[in-house]
Parts: structure tokens; sequence; C-alpha cells
């Protein structure tokens, strides 16, 4: 089996990603990458990839250049067996190095891994996590990640339909947290008051805000009596040492981060030189499959917990359905539960949670997810 070609599509969104005025849903992201793996065998590999999707389809397209170093993902790859997920891995790294090595260049490196293991799952018949390697569960449970609301009464109502849906965890993110902090305690405070005791509360605070290690570990302070379970990317993706006082301050709640990071490597020094509790590969971001089981020894060499970044299309979150069933131990599923129409219409097959509020693990070939492809022309750019 021979790649033939590969597409990059730049979908764009009817609705603009802004914050919530109350209690409603947001909409999501205004663009969205997909990328398309065709074979000589008819076997045909996608992946979506959260990216400047404008970007991003330069740097699929870009021409061989002779140099070895500055090429385009599609120049580097076409001929090649889709199969030799390490050796296309290590070849694109190398190629797109002079430009690369993290940004949009690891983020399209990532999508085409994840797009070549759809194809291998779809030509051997098997899901991803049977090419993983393992399926230590068949189902996972889901969180609904959403973004903060401006009210604590609004956070209250939000609550109340992700309770009726059958979310037993929630995860309040970005917004405008950040900007006033009894504001921020008290529509936390809030969650938990309509939520109850049994569900569980997690709080993505952003880096917008420029915070210091001292301010992140006061707004954790805060947060600590309403059972946070994590705190999440509170500090600058680099700003290591900052993520390591935050941890040294000894509070009950986790420290969790690596949206943004990528490579075994990078999380590597994330995870050790940043001591934090849960690893937060996105799929799409860090290296695809192939990175991420290497990501997964740093964390497992470190006692720590893996759990995805997916905040994307149900590509993505079928992608890392198979993850977490391939992972040893799970913690959860993130589920984007924004309300704009391109992410769900692109989508044939989109997963569904059962009513304890976990979601299956695909059990088709591949990722187990089939693309609208009318849809996807309909948003195309």
């Amino acid at each position: 089996m021979k790649i033939t070609g590969v597409e990059g599509f730049a979908l764009g969104s009817p609705s603009r990603y802004k914050n919530p005025d109350g209690f409603e849903e947001a909409a999501g992201v205004s663009y969205c990458f997909l990328i398309k793996v065709t074979t000589d065998e008819g076997i045909v590999g996608w992946s979506d990839v959260e990216t400047a999707p404008h970007v991003a389809r330069a740097a699929v397209d870009a021409p061989a250049t002779g140099c070895d170093m500055m090429e385009g993902l599609r120049a580097l790859v076409v001929g090649s067996d889709p199969f030799e997920t390490e050796r296309l891995w290590d070849a694109v790294y190398r190629g797109t190095s002079y430009y690369g090595r993290r940004g949009v260049a690891i983020q399209v490196l990532s999508g085409f891994d994840i797009a070549c293991h759809d194809i291998v799952g779809k030509a051997i018949g098997r899901p991803v996590h049977k090419v993983l390697g393992a399926k230590y569960r068949d189902r996972v449970r889901a969180y609904a990640s959403t973004l903060f609301r401006p009210t604590p009464d609004d956070m209250k109502r939000a609550c109340e339909e992700y309770l009726k849906r059958g979310f037993t965890a929630i995860k309040f993110g970005w917004g405008d947290f950040g900007a006033d902090a009894k504001n921020d305690a008290a529509r936390v405070a809030a969650a938990r008051q309509s939520v109850g005791g049994g569900v569980t509360l997690m709080v993505d605070a952003g880096w917008k805000h420029n915070r210091s290690a001292f301010d992140a570990v006061e707004a954790m302070k805060r947060l600590e009596e309403y059972e946070v379970y994590w705190f999440e990317d509170f500090m600058h993706p680099e700003c290591y040492e900052g993520y390591a006082k935050v941890k040294e301050a000894g509070l009950s709640v986790r420290v969790a981060a690596g949206e943004q990071e990528s490579t075994g490597w990078g999380f590597k020094q994330l995870i050790r030189e940043g001591k934090i509790d849960v690893a937060q590969p996105d799929l799409s971001r860090c290296g695809g499959f192939t990175a991420f089981k290497k990501i997964v020894w740093e964390a497992e060499n470190a006692g720590i917990d893996v759990c995805p970044h997916a905040w994307l299309t149900d590509l993505l979150t079928a992608a890392s359905l198979h993850a977490n069933a391939a992972l040893p131990r799970s913690l959860f599923l993130e589920y984007n539960v924004s309300s704009g129409r391109m992410l769900r219409e692109i989508i044939e097959n989109p997963v569904r949670m059962n009513a304890d509020g976990t979601i299956p693990v695909p059990d088709g070939p591949g990722l187990g997810i089939t693309i609208n492809e009318k849809a996807v022309e309909k948003y195309r750019l």
C-alpha cells in the first residue's frame, strides 16, 4: 500500500468563537482543519487538527525544496507506506525542522499520523486501539467541556443542563476566568452547589491573564473547598518552574497541563520540571498516536496520570477514546459540548453517551468515524 495524496481542508463556521453572554452554550471554534490521506488501495484516513487552518493548509501544500528540512507534508509522504508510522513521523519531523518542531508543523504531523493509524485499522479491519496494542476498557467516563459563564446564576443553569444530559463530570474553562477573583470563586461555588457532591468539577484557568505562580496558588486556595478535581493550564505553557512552584504549595487540587505541549521529550520536560499531576496531550497537536505512546511512557515513569485533551470534532473525540482504551489507567474523555453546527454536521456517525455518563470506545475499523464529505464541502473555504 502506498500513499497517493494528502489534502488539507480549512473549514469555516457561520458562528463566531466568543464567550457566552448567559447560561447558553458557546458556539465553539470559528475554523476547523481536516487532513485526508488517500492510498492506492482506495483506503482513506481522516483526522481533524486543532490549529490555525489557513496556516496548516500551507504546510500541507508547500512544494519540495530539495534541502530536506523545509518541505511540505504532501511532498514528504506521497509514495510511502502508511503502515510505517514511526518512520514517517521521523521523516516529517526532520523534513519540516527548519520551520517546525513545534506549532503548526507538529500539529499537521499529528493529524497525518492519526490519519495513517485510521488507514492501518481500516486495512486490517481492526479499531485503532487494537493497533495501539490494548483495550483495557470498552467505555470511558465523559466530562462536559465548556466555557465559564459570566455569573453564578448562569453557572447554575448551565450545570442543570449538563446533569439532564447525563454528565457526571464537568469542566469550566477560559471565558473571563481570572479577571475577578471573587467572581471566579463565586461561580465555582455556584457550580458545586448546583451539581452536589457526586459530580466531578474541574477548572481550566487558561493562561491569557499572564498570572504568576503566587497568583495561581491563591486562586487554587480559593477553589479548594469546592472539591475541584484539577486546575488546568494556568501558567504559560513554557513556564515549567511556575507549575512546579504551584505544585510545591501542597494543595489538594491536582495540577494539570499539556494541551499545548508536544513530543515525548517535550512532555518529559513538562513532567519532570513542572511536576504536574495530570499530563494532557492533545492527539491532534502533540504528535499523534506515535508521540502519544512515548508520552505515556514518560508519565508512567513519573507516576502521574494521562488524560487526553480533545476539543474539536468527533474525529478527535474518537481518537481520544481509542487512546483512553489503550491506557492502563484512564481518568476521563473530554467531550466538546459547544453548539456550533459545523463540528457536528461533518460527522455521519457521531459518538453517543450512555445513560451512566460514559461513551463507548468505537469498535469499527480505524477510528470508527465516518466523514460526511458533502458537509465538508459545505463549510470548506
